[in-house]
């Protein structure tokens, strides 16, 4: 070969190279349609949302850092937003698609959401964030699968499955949004549903294992979640690998996911899989079947009992959850590279829930103020610089006595700052909370009330990072946050009812040098509502 073609040759691999390393993550492309359906999931017929025709809906699988492209059709006769549960949305607060950063999208209309699950894999889900419509359905499961040459602390298993477990009303979503608009809390659930049913079978071979992805979609109940004779391997939850420790039954509360191995080691017949009601006085059951693929024997007996009102026993099984320090995340570097236990947090809040009476109807409030919607997405509100939509002074970081009021409320809070949040439970109810963007290091859980001194009880080492927490009643749970994710995100109740009565308020993470490295700017297909009518983008 001459010597000018040999640096052609050159010139053509490095150039090859280059292309390789800049060329972007993989796009992947859906069109999605919302729909009134009916169908049947405690044997009544009733109104359902479907998505593309299906209860619940598609589930949606992707590769982490992939570019999501998702045009999204409403077809139901009130506007409507779904929102990606434990996606943070790096930089792009825009794409969260709840009331305080997105115009709903209104009847007869499409969204085009655009996002990307960056560095960040598991399982996780999509639901409705608007008007009660999450109690209709419109929820499914999301999975982030790593990239392949990132490896996962454990063997590729014959197969996944995505189990969605929730308490469920046979109630209409609009009958049961002006039960609570009246000032009513709703009704205890008339049961439970796994994948939106009370009988389905998830079929495996003898001696193979498999991997379940839990997450309870409910409103407002927690939920045992276990299978008849098998134990069960804890590996990842809400995106953290886990020490891989055995269970026989698994507390999971609203808004939360795990995912779990399961070997099918046991003589070939059928077994139950249970979700049943956890602290209520009368208990639920869901249940399906785990079929061996060499089964001739169909489930028979009572379906196994789980424990019903052991609170002590739940946080002590929470206590057990850690991180695998040794395990890769994400990206190559290992999950424990990030010492957070040695940070000294810039803040504290403090975050006390309440029920008070306004106006005498029943609200839910943090802080003595119960959330209430503006017509104009504080996003939107925020970039356009419109007065008198949001307040960030009428929420404290601290409880304090008197009256509850009504405000639309967002804490002010500075980009990379690392926080310590405490949510204080002074009710005899279970609580969960979720923060969008982020995950946090649930560091954390108590009873009666937290003090400085708790903290010595704090795990430093190798708590979980998740995205939602759960709080037992007379009891308190504390994390600690990175803000390194600029925007305006939803602190909120999961349970429904409290987050539809005000038990949120919004978070804006806030740098005055504005950079696109730090934050996307408005996508050019944003729905522009209320005071932001006529801006221009």
């Amino acid at each position: 070969m001459s010597k000018a073609a040999s640096i052609q040759l050159i010139f053509v691999l490095v150039v090859g190279f280059l292309s390789v390393l800049k060329a972007e993550d993989p796009y992947k492309y859906y069109t999605w349609t919302v729909t009134y359906g009916t169908a049947s999931p405690l044997g009544t017929p009733q109104q359902v949302i479907l998505i593309n025709g299906q209860f619940p809906g598609p589930r949606l699988d992707v590769v982490t850092n992939d570019n999501i492209v998702l045009n999204l059709f409403n077809k139901l006769d009130e506007p409507f937003l779904l929102t990606w549960n434990g996606i943070k949305q790096r930089k792009n607060s825009w794409q969260d698609g709840v009331l305080g950063t997105n115009c709903p999208i209104p009847p007869n209309s499409n969204f085009t959401y655009k996002f990307q699950p960056k560095d960040q894999i598991g399982g996780y889900t999509y639901f409705p964030s608007t008007a009660m419509h999450k109690a209709a359905g419109g929820f499914g499961a999301l999975n982030v699968y790593s990239r392949p040459r990132i490896p996962i602390p454990y063997a590729t298993p014959a197969a996944d499955f995505s189990l969605l477990i929730g308490d469920w009303r046979k109630g209409n979503h609009k009958g049961l949004r002006q039960y609570l608009d009246s000032g009513k809390s709703l009704t205890f659930p008339d049961g439970v549903l796994i994948n939106g049913q009370t009988q389905s079978s998830y079929s495996g071979d003898q001696g193979k294992t498999y991997l379940f992805r839990i997450s309870n979609v409910g409103l407002s109940t927690t939920l045992n979640f276990r299978i008849q004779g098998h134990k069960m391997k804890l590996v990842e939850v809400e995106g953290s690998h886990t020490v891989q420790n055995l269970y026989d039954s698994l507390d999971v509360h609203v808004g939360q996911s795990v995912s779990v191995l399961v070997t099918l080691d046991q003589q070939p017949k059928d077994y139950y899989i249970v979700a049943s009601t956890r602290f209520t006085n009368r208990v639920l059951t869901g249940t399906a079947v785990l079929h061996y693929s060499n089964s001739h024997t169909p489930v028979s007996g009572p379906v196994p009992a789980g424990p019903t009102y052991q609170v002590h026993w739940s946080m002590q099984q929470a206590r057990t959850y850690r991180w695998n320090l040794t395990a890769n995340a994400a990206r190559p570097n290992p999950q424990g590279s990030f010492h957070y236990g040695t940070i000294k947090p810039a803040k504290t809040i403090v975050l006390t829930n309440s029920a008070p009476l306004i106006n005498g109807k029943q609200r839910y409030a943090v802080n003595r103020v119960s959330y209430i919607n503006a017509d104009t997405p504080l996003k939107l509100a925020d970039y356009f610089n419109i007065p008198g939509v949001f307040s960030t002074n009428s929420i404290q970081s601290s409880p304090s006595e008197g009256p509850a009021s009504v405000a639309t409320a967002v804490m002010p809070a500075s980009h990379h700052d690392f926080i310590e949040v405490v949510f204080q439970n002074n009710e005899q109810t279970m609580q969960s909370w979720h923060l969008d963007g982020y995950d946090f290091w649930a560091i954390g859980y108590g009873s009666g009330k937290w003090t400085e001194a708790s903290r010595k009880s704090y795990n430093l080492i190798d708590a979980l990072t998740r995205h939602t927490v759960q709080v037992y009643p007379n009891s308190w749970s504390a994390i600690y946050v990175s803000l390194d994710n600029q925007g305006m995100w939803n602190m909120r109740s999961a349970t429904w009812e409290r987050q539809y009565l005000g038990q949120q308020f919004y978070l804006r993470v806030y740098n005055p040098v504005q950079n696109l490295a730090n934050e996307y700017d408005i996508p050019s297909n944003a729905i522009l509502c209320g005071k932001a009518v006529g801006r221009h983008i």
